[in-house]
């Protein structure tokens, strides 16, 4: 085979239509072979190719005539130290980091590992076994696709409604769609699943890792698996998993047709990506990529270097430091922007991202660059701001451009409707944006992502159900998981037939769906909390691709998804429930009365002395519609009807008084959620009482 020098950038293979690029990068490798394979099974050695050049650390070479579908990977050599950070083996093939797309998952076998496992100096000792046979095969794609002149929808982050979902679980039950096609990027977008987020009135879905990812050893030797992706080995390339047209480059197209489908119905497509660590795991972990490439470059390593550092949890944190580590983060968000017209990301454990010594520091490099950076500061980007690490939890810390999963929204939400005691000017905060965790720096409500429930803990109807997890099915003795999930059964545990029991937890789950909908920010929903989907108690099904983590369509509680379409629709007609900017607190431009009132249940405003209470659970909030501030795009001022917002935690039915005066002469009900749906009662004058059922939620409209 002809084999030209070829040129150091881009990093990966490229196709130019008549040959391939090959670019690696390697700072401390002496030597490099590329391997192409062939073959049915993608296991057939066809030519093995030592790369000729080198430069500024990259290894480059140019093959005419290898097309789109070709199979390769490499060997890379150098010392094998660990105790200086170096464990090259090129018994071991390298999954190429700059892939598009792998053509298999891993094959878990001992020849995975760089040591001999089971030796007395444990991974110090190199192990030669060819592990070829088990490894994914990087393949060359087809750059070209026909997007049609499609392109990111940029909605506007306040009028952005998220729907977190799996791609496989979300499909993988839903009677209408080809079986053969359930839990691909294909069946996301069969007119089944693209009618029922429309109706619903979803604007984005956020989906859980589809990078190529590794299954854990552990889950496999139990026979379970890593469902929820979150095992990165693949930054560019969709998991093939999810493919339901095939492995050779066919699932890049098939995620773009999904992307490119989601768009024609309004619905931006955001990842949830992994770069805090990989799938290669600590020391002993397998050498799959990055290890074998240049360990020393890609991963924070200990003092002594033979060992990791670990802010993940996972075995390994990625080198932030190193440029080479921020090249391959960098590039891999344009490519899914650019090629693959991705509308956002959420960063798993960002935190881990943002440590450029041991703390986590809001101007570092992986911060700069972003901020700087033509195309991807122009996505919507979300970050979940902790890790495990110490210092790891950064609620609020972020700086702006970023959003950020609010988990003191969450915890405080979920123990004011269970009926812990709390200040409620925790709860004030939460609902009207966070303002104590995101106005010091300049962003705004939209950057709290508010959510009850995520992947990550009970559903939403669990939440209602179990006060303890049951994980009991993930093999780990119900060690694993959470154990503080500040839930409540309302009873009893689990399943149950008492009708009073039921008709509390229907309710409690529409009260978490209205106040996250009447929040400030941007409200996030698990994909089927809105049919009362469970997990029967698991809050860690990260092992579960089975009926425990799927969608069960045809057990869909149709009054709970009714009551969320029309909450959402409310939400949307109605800019007073989504602000541009923080309330004030005040009367703005000659208004009478202040942006936002807060009210005692005898209808007298809020005392600091009631803000301190411990103990009061009941609250009626005023939001003024003639003081939204700023202007659409029209140039007009922001007008929207006035809501008083009437919340009761309590165990007993309250009498609210409706303040008089300024706040309006007559309200009528628009919402309540003792009822499966929205409702209009008669008009009521300010100064009357009206009765707030035991834990629940009502909204007035002023109509004077």
């Amino acid at each position: 085979m002809k084999i030209l020098t070829g040129k150091p950038y881009p990093l990966g293979a490229t196709y130019d239509g008549a040959g391939v690029n090959f670019a690696l990068a390697s700072e401390n490798a002496t030597g490099v072979e590329l391997c192409l394979y062939g073959g049915d099974d993608g296991n057939q050695l066809q030519e093995k190719i030592v790369v000729p050049e080198q430069t500024g650390f990259v290894w480059h070479a140019y093959l005419p005539g290898i097309r789109p579908g070709h199979r390769y990977g490499y060997r890379v050599y150098g010392p094998y130290d660990p105790a200086n950070g170096h464990r090259f083996n090129p018994a071991k093939l390298l999954i190429d980091p700059y892939a598009r797309a792998l053509d298999r998952t891993v094959e878990w076998n001992d020849a995975l590992f760089g040591y001999t496992i089971g030796s007395d100096q444990q991974d110090l000792q190199k192990d030669d076994r060819d592990s070829a046979p088990f490894v994914p095969k990087s393949v060359v794609i087809e750059p070209w696709f026909d997007w049609d002149g499609d392109r990111r929808l940029a909605t506007p982050w306040e009028d952005t409604i998220i729907y977190e979902l799996h791609t496989k679980g979300m499909t993988k039950l839903m009677p209408s769609i080809p079986e053969e096609q359930r839990g691909s990027y294909a069946a996301l977008t069969h007119p089944a699943v693209i009618d029922h987020l429309k109706r619903l009135g979803i604007t984005a879905v956020e989906l859980m890792p589809v990078h190529h990812f590794a299954v854990d050893r552990p889950p496999a030797d139990r026979k379970l698996t890593n469902y929820w992706g979150y095992n990165s080995i693949g930054y560019f390339a969709p998991d093939v998993r999810y493919s339901s047209t095939g492995n050779r480059g066919q699932q890049v197209s098939e995620f773009r047709s999904m992307v490119m489908e989601f768009h024609r119905a309004g619905i931006e497509v955001i990842l949830d990506v992994v770069y805090n660590h990989t799938a290669e795991g600590n020391q002993l972990g397998p050498t799959l990529s990055f290890r074998g490439i240049d360990n020393a470059s890609y991963y924070r390593l200990e003092e002594d270097r033979r060992f990791y550092t670990d802010y993940t949890g996972c075995g390994n944190s990625l080198n932030m430091r190193h440029p080479r580590t921020l090249q391959l983060i960098m590039d891999s968000l344009r490519y899914w922007i650019g090629e693959m017209h991705v509308d956002g990301f959420r960063f798993d454990l960002a935190a881990t991202l943002a440590r450029e010594l041991h703390e986590v520091d809001r101007l570092s490099a992986f911060f700069d660059i972003i901020q700087q950076d033509p195309v991807i500061s122009r996505v919507k980007l979300i970050a979940e701001p902790w890790d495990v690490g110490e210092g790891g939890y950064q609620v609020g810390n972020f700086p702006p451009l970023w959003s950020e999963w609010n988990g003191k929204y969450r915890d405080c939400v979920r123990d004011y409707w269970r009926g812990e005691n709390q200040a409620l000017n925790e709860f004030a905060a939460r609902l009207t944006g966070s303002s104590d965790l995101y106005a010091w720096s300049g962003r705004r409500p939209h950057a709290s992502i508010n959510f009850i429930t995520a992947h990550d803990g009970f559903t939403l109807r669990d939440l209602v159900s179990y006060n303890e997890k049951h994980n009991e099915a993930n093999g780990e003795e119900n060690r694993d998981g959470e154990s503080h999930n500040r839930s409540w059964n309302c009873g009893a545990e689990g399943p149950t037939d008492d009708a009073a029991i039921n008709a509390l937890r229907a309710r409690q789950q529409r009260n978490f769906i209205a106040t996250l909908m009447f929040s400030q920010g941007v409200p996030m929903l698990l994909a089927g909390d809105e049919i009362g989907r469970t997990q029967r108690g698991n809050n860690n099904a990260y092992c579960q691709d089975n009926e425990i983590s799927w969608t069960h369509w045809d057990q869909a509680d149709n009054d709970l998804l009714e009551f969320t379409r029309v909450a959402i629709e409310f939400r949307k007609h109605h800019c007073n429930f989504r602000r541009r900017r923080f309330f004030q607190g005040r009367p703005i431009r000659g208004n009478e009365v202040g942006d936002i009132g807060w009210f005692k249940p005898d209808g007298q405003p809020m005392s600091d002395e009631d803000w301190n209470s411990g103990f009061a659970k009941s609250i009626g909030v005023y939001l003024n519609g003639d003081a939204i501030g700023g202007v659409d795009n029209r140039g007009e001022p922001f007008r929207d009807d006035s809501f008083y917002l009437l919340f009761n935690a309590h165990h007993e039915a309250l009498d609210f008084i409706l303040p008089d005066g300024a706040w309006g002469k007559r309200f009528e009900r628009v919402f309540d959620t003792t009822t499966r749906e929205s409702g209009r009662a008669k008009v009521l004058k300010a100064g009357s009482k009206i009765r707030v059922e035991a834990r629940a939620l009502m909204v007035l409209r002023r109509v004077e």
